[in-house]
């Protein structure tokens, strides 16, 4: 293979690759393999897709899934520790099975770790799909 450079209009020099007859044909099939693998991927690009796989992209994209989740996570939470503790607390993120709560005092804190069980089953009971395990407190601004 010989490489020649080049300077195109912009002034960005730019090297150019001509085949010859004594390349090996490794180089060939790869590049031919290259170049029939980015057909294919526009070939795909230009097929109809189903409208469920492209919701889907969305809501992903665009973090409708973490708003409802939130949403869930949020009246779950109100009805599981009632009405004085949903007050002084937030729920937050749920990572590995242990959902993170937002509290606004030490004293709280305390409060709800006696209760810990019951809000546990409570919250299991409300969203058994969100396979929550363990409940985790931390001091925060809550608003």
């Amino acid at each position: 293979m010989c490489a020649t450079a080049g300077v195109s209009r912009s002034g960005a020099s730019q090297l150019t690759q001509t085949r010859t007859i004594n390349d090996p044909p490794i180089t060939i099939a790869a590049d031919f393999a290259a170049r029939r693998e980015r057909e294919q991927r526009r070939h795909y690009a230009r097929r109809p897709k189903k409208i469920a796989d492209v919701l889907a992209q969305l809501i992903t994209a665009r973090g409708y899934g973490r708003i409802q989740a939130a949403a869930d996570f949020t009246a779950a939470w109100q009805a599981a520790a009632g009405p004085s503790l949903a007050r002084c607390t937030r729920p937050g993120r749920l990572r590995r099975g242990q959902l993170e709560i937002t509290v606004s005092n030490s004293t709280i804190v305390q409060e709800i770790s006696f209760q810990k069980q019951r809000i546990l089953a409570a919250l299991q009971q409300e969203l058994p799909d969100a396979r929550i395990r363990d409940l985790r407190f931390r001091i925060g601004s809550v608003t």
